[in-house]
């Protein structure tokens, strides 16, 4: 088999359990080799160390498979599908919508396979999974018995591997419109057209645990999409909840969803830009005991971080203005490159800027069907601190 061989000392990242290698770790490919094959990783001394696929038109050249010189197969992947498939029936409760596969996460990278209901959809980031694809989905319709497959492929990183955006039906057959049931909650998901593959299923347990802050409360659910955390505080007891988000296909499922369950009559929902809004209500001295605040991704880089730690600033700032005393704040982040201590430096001196007095009531982050692999600080994106404010 070809062999990717590491530069001396280059490898103690590979050692300690991350699936990435890039670039400038290599030496040298030893044999023919195209992109998106198998490949031997070995380190300088020609010591095996696992086996990876590789593609060099990506600045990470290789991701690693496995430890081991086991042959990379339909088993192999039936094995791996069904380890990740066996993770969410222990950790998973309470839904019929939730992550299968996770990625580098669950020793498969560049894939990602989300459940709603009886139907899958699979997103294929990389050359290397892009070549093991059919197997792919034929383990999954093995394992999982879906009446259909859809693909949202459509994503820009795609692209950094070689790779066109696709989306498309690929087995069965799939409604553009599903519902899925969260707890108590039942909630319409685009398949086709909604964000990331049609929900936010990494906020599950941040939606379960803003349903317990929010009896007898009235709410603002800032970037509502289509209702998650808002419908979630409505089932928790809230007696008003305003939505707003700048997405008015998203507004308008909000709206169906609040319906659905029952809920129009406390749940009001519209279009908006939330920076504005926000300085409207404090201009206005409007009051809310519950502020939740989940905006897209601010930066995808370092080099707007600066940018988007002003944005964050001022959302937080403006909303910690208006809350009651007491009152608490649910403020997430899902720009990777916004670590954890920078997101709560921010809200220190958001906190001071808006001269009020904030406790951490809890530290949280993704829902457990997207497990958090240790030595790759790249799986752990999501952010929410919920905070108490005096």
């Amino acid at each position: 088999m070809p062999s990717l061989i590491f530069n001396p000392g280059k490898e103690l990242r590979l050692h300690n359990g991350h699936p990435w290698v890039y670039e400038g770790e290599v030496e040298t490919i030893r044999g023919t080799v195209e992109d998106g094959d198998i490949v031997e990783l070995r380190d300088a001394r020609d010591r095996f160390l696992g086996q990876g696929y590789v593609n060099r038109r990506s600045q990470i050249i290789a991701r690693l498979l496995t430890t081991s010189r086991r042959p990379v197969d339909a088993d192999f992947f039936r094995q791996r599908l069904g380890a990740a498939i066996a993770f969410r029936n222990r950790f998973v409760h309470g839904t019929n919508a939730y992550r299968v596969v996770y990625s580098e996460s669950d020793l498969l990278p560049g894939l990602i396979v989300d459940r709603y209901g009886p139907y899958l959809v699979v997103q294929v980031l990389t050359l290397g999974m892009a070549r093991w694809k059919e197997t792919v989905l034929d383990v999954l319709s093995e394992a999982l018995r879906p009446e259909g497959i859809y693909e949202r492929s459509d994503v820009s990183v795609r692209e950094h591997e070689g790779l066109p955006q696709t989306k498309g039906l690929v087995r069965g057959a799939c409604p553009a419109e599903v519902r899925i049931e969260e707890g108590s909650t039942t909630f319409l998901v685009d398949l086709v057209n909604g964000q990331k593959t049609g929900f936010f299923l990494d906020q599950r347990e941040n939606r379960g645990a803003v349903c317990r802050l929010t009896s007898g409360a009235r709410v603002l659910d800032g970037f509502c999409y289509t209702g998650g955390f808002g419908l979630a505080a409505a089932a928790g007891g809230a007696v008003e909840v305003t939505g707003i988000d700048l997405s008015a296909s998203a507004v308008a499922m909000a709206e169906r969803n609040a319906a659905l369950n029952q809920m129009a009559d406390r749940c009001r929902f519209r279009v908006g830009n939330m920076f504005d809004e926000l300085r409207t209500y404090e201009a206005q001295r409007t009051r809310f005991d519950v502020i939740i605040l989940d905006p897209p991704s601010f930066t995808r880089g370092k080099s707007s971080l600066a940018g988007a730690t002003r944005g964050y600033k001022e959302i937080n700032l403006r909303a910690m203005k208006l809350l009651t005393p007491g009152g608490y704040l649910v403020t997430c982040s899902c720009s990777y490159h916004m670590t954890e201590p920078l997101f709560r430096e921010m809200l220190v001196e958001a906190a001071r800027d808006a001269e009020r007095t904030a406790r951490i009531v809890e530290t949280r982050t993704q829902a457990a069907d997207h497990p958090i692999l240790l030595a790759a600080r790249e799986t752990q994106y999501l952010k929410c601190l919920i905070l108490q404010v005096f």
